[in-house]
C-alpha cells in the first residue's frame, strides 16, 4: 500500500513539474501564442471565435492587451472576415498553414503559423505568430529604393541616349558640312572653267575670231567631264550610281587590268599578282570594279613615295554566321580582291574616317578624298563590303568582298566594249525627257545619224504619242519624269504594246525602277547622265541594230 501511494505521489509531482515547465515556457517564449475556439454567431456557423488562451508575448506582438475572453468580431470587426477565413480553413481541413498578414487595427504585420488542436468537433485552433513590421517596412523601403533606382537608371539611360543622339546629329551635320564644303569647292572650280570657256567662245564669235574656238571647247569639255566624274564618285559613295551587274570572273578582268596598273605605278613600284586559279565568279559591274581597283592601286602608289611593292590578291572566302555578322554581311560564299602595299600606312586616329567623303591625308591638291568613299559605296551597292587594315610605316591592306555568283558566265563581249554598229537612217525613236536642253541635245545628236525623233516631256505625253504614231523602233526615256508616270512605267506600257521594242534608259542616278531584277533585261540598256553625244549615238545604234538582226 505504501509503494502504490509513493508511486502516485511521484507521478503527481512529475506532472506538476511538467506543467511548471510548460507554464514557464508559455510565459517566456518570444513568439506570441494563443488558442482560439470557433463559435456560431449572428453571421452564421463558425463565424466568430473567442480567445481561450494567450501568452504574455501576444500583447507585445499585436499591441492588444487582455485578449483572453475577447471575441474577434468585437476586437477587430472590420477585418474579422479575413482572419476567420484563414483559421476556418485550418479547422475544416486539419492542414497547418503559414502566412503573413497585416493586423490593421494596430498597424502590425504578423508572420503566422496555425494548426488545429484535436478533432474538428472541439473547434480549437492554435496560433503562433510574431511581429515582422520592421522587416516588412525594410522590405518595402528596399523595394521602393529598387523602383527608384530603376527609374533613376532609366532616366540616366534616357539622358545618355539623348546626349548620344545629339552627338550623332552633330557628327552628321559636321559630315554634311564637310561634304557640301568639298562639293562647293570642287564644283566652283569646275564651273569656273566651263562658264569661262563658254564666255570666251561667245566673245570670239562676236569678234569673228574662230581660230581659238577649239581650245576653249576642249577646256570646257574637260571641266565638264571632271564634274561628271566627281558626281559619279559621289553617287558611288551614296550607293546611287547606275550599275550594270553581270556575271564575271575577276581573274579575267585582272589580266587586262594589270598592264594599266603597272604603267600607273611607275618604275619604283613592283606589282605582284596572287590570283586563286579556282576563283569563283561574281555578279558585278565590271567597269565599276575596275574603277574601284584603280582607285585602290593609286592610293597604294601614293602611300609609297620612295617605292615599294603593290600586291593584288584574289581569294575565295566562305563566311559562317559569326564571321559574316562581324563584317556586316550575309553568311555565304564571297570572292575577295585585296590590294596591299608596304607604304607609310594610316594613322590609328584616321583609320575610322578613310571612307568619309572628301577626307584625305594627302597634301592639298593631290586628292579629292572621294576614292575610298566611292569604293565603299560600290561595294555596298554590289551587296559586298570593303575593309581596311593598316599599320603605320608597315603598309595597308584593302579587301573587297563580293558575293559569289553560281550561274553561267557570259563569254560574249560586253556592250560597253563593242564597237558602234551602223546607224539605221529612217528609224523612229521616241525621246522622253522633262529637261528641254537635254531633250534637244539628244534629238540633235541622233539626227546626225539620220534617225527621225519624236519628243515628249512627260510620261503621259509619251503614251499619247504611242497611241497616235505608227510603231516606233526605239524608246529613249529619262527615268525620273514628272506627272505621275516614271520612265520605267512608260517603258513597260510601250513594251506591252510592242514586245520587241528596245529601251534606252537615261538616268542621273541609280533608280530601283530601272533595274528591277538587279541587271538589265534583254533589249534594255542604261546610260548615265551626263554622257558624250557619241556614247548616246553608239548605244542607240547598237539597240537598233540588235532589233534589225532579230527581225532578219
Amino acid at each position: 500500500m505504501m509503494e502504490r501511494t509513493t508511486t502516485a505521489y511521484e507521478s503527481q509531482r512529475a506532472a506538476a513539474v511538467d506543467r511548471e515547465i510548460y507554464r514557464i515556457l508559455f510565459e517566456n517564449m518570444d513568439d506570441g501564442f494563443c488558442v482560439i475556439e470557433f463559435l456560431d454567431g449572428p453571421h452564421g456557423p463558425l463565424s466568430d471565435y473567442v480567445h481561450v488562451l494567450a501568452n504574455p508575448a501576444y500583447e507585445r506582438h499585436t499591441g492588444i492587451p487582455n485578449v483572453v475572453g475577447q471575441y474577434l468580431r468585437e476586437m477587430v470587426p472590420d477585418e474579422a472576415d479575413d482572419w476567420i477565413a484563414f483559421y476556418g480553413q485550418v479547422l475544416r481541413t486539419g492542414e497547418p498553414i503559414r502566412f503573413r498578414n497585416e493586423l490593421v487595427a494596430t498597424g502590425r504585420h504578423l508572420e503566422v503559423s496555425s494548426f488545429r488542436i484535436g478533432p474538428f468537433e472541439d473547434r480549437l485552433v492554435a496560433v503562433l505568430f510574431k511581429d515582422v513590421t520592421e522587416r516588412v517596412t525594410a522590405e518595402s523601403a528596399l523595394h521602393q529604393l529598387n523602383e527608384t533606382l530603376e527609374q533613376r537608371v532609366a532616366e540616366e539611360l534616357d539622358q545618355r541616349e539623348r546626349a548620344e543622339s545629339a552627338l550623332r546629329q552633330a557628327q552628321k551635320m559636321e559630315a554634311v558640312g564637310q561634304l557640301t564644303g568639298g562639293l562647293a569647292h570642287d564644283f566652283n572650280n569646275l564651273l569656273a572653267g566651263i562658264t569661262g570657256a563658254l564666255e570666251m567662245i561667245g566673245r570670239r564669235l562676236d569678234q569673228g575670231r574662230v581660230a581659238d574656238l577649239p581650245r576653249y571647247v576642249e577646256a570646257g569639255l574637260g571641266a565638264a567631264h571632271r564634274a561628271a566624274a566627281l558626281t559619279h564618285r559621289l553617287l558611288a559613295f551614296s550607293r546611287r550610281q547606275t550599275l550594270s551587274p553581270r556575271p564575271a570572273q575577276p581573274n579575267r578582268l585582272l589580266e587586262d587590268f594589270i598592264d594599266l596598273v603597272r604603267r600607273t605605278m611607275g618604275p619604283s613600284i613592283a606589282v605582284d599578282v596572287n590570283a586563286d586559279p579556282a576563283l569563283w565568279p561574281t555578279l558585278v559591274d565590271a567597269n565599276q570594279l575596275e574603277n574601284a581597283m584603280l582607285n585602290l592601286c593609286i592610293n597604294a602608289r601614293d602611300a609609297m613615295p620612295d617605292g615599294g611593292t603593290l600586291t593584288i590578291t584574289t581569294q575565295n572566302v566562305s563566311l559562317c554566321d559569326v564571321e559574316a555578322a562581324k563584317r556586316g554581311l550575309e553568311p555565304g560564299d564571297y570572292v575577295t580582291i585585296m590590294v596591299s602595299d608596304d607604304g607609310v600606312g594610316i594613322a590609328p586616329e584616321d583609320i575610322d574616317r578613310v571612307f568619309e567623303p572628301f577626307f584625305t591625308t594627302k597634301p592639298t591638291g593631290q586628292g579629292t578624298g572621294l576614292g575610298l568613299s566611292m569604293v565603299y559605296g560600290f561595294a555596298r551597292q554590289s551587296n559586298g563590303l570593303v575593309r581596311v587594315r593598316s599599320r603605320q610605316d608597315q603598309g595597308t591592306d584593302v579587301r573587297l568582298y563580293l558575293p559569289r555568283h553560281r550561274g553561267e558566265i557570259e563569254t560574249t563581249a560586253s556592250v560597253g566594249a563593242a564597237s558602234a554598229p551602223d546607224a539605221m537612217p529612217g528609224a523612229t525613236v521616241l525621246v522622253v525627257d522633262d529637261e528641254p536642253t537635254v531633250r534637244m541635245m539628244m534629238i540633235d545628236g541622233l539626227g546626225l545619224l539620220g534617225i527621225h525623233c519624236i519628243a515628249a516631256a512627260d510620261g503621259a505625253s509619251a503614251l499619247a504619242m504611242l497611241d497616235r504614231m505608227p510603231p516606233i523602233d526605239l524608246l529613249v526615256t529619262d527615268v525620273g519624269l514628272p506627272g505621275g508616270l516614271n520612265g520605267r512605267q512608260v517603258a513597260d506600257e510601250a513594251r506591252r504594246r510592242q514586245p520587241d521594242l528596245g529601251v534606252l534608259f537615261v538616268t542621273g542616278y541609280a533608280d530601283n525602277v530601272v533595274l528591277q531584277k538587279g541587271h538589265a533585261e534583254p533589249g534594255i540598256d542604261v546610260l548615265t547622265k551626263p554622257f558624250p553625244i557619241e556614247e548616246l549615238q553608239r548605244r542607240v545604234a547598237l539597240l537598233l541594230s540588235k532589233k534589225a538582226s532579230a527581225i532578219d
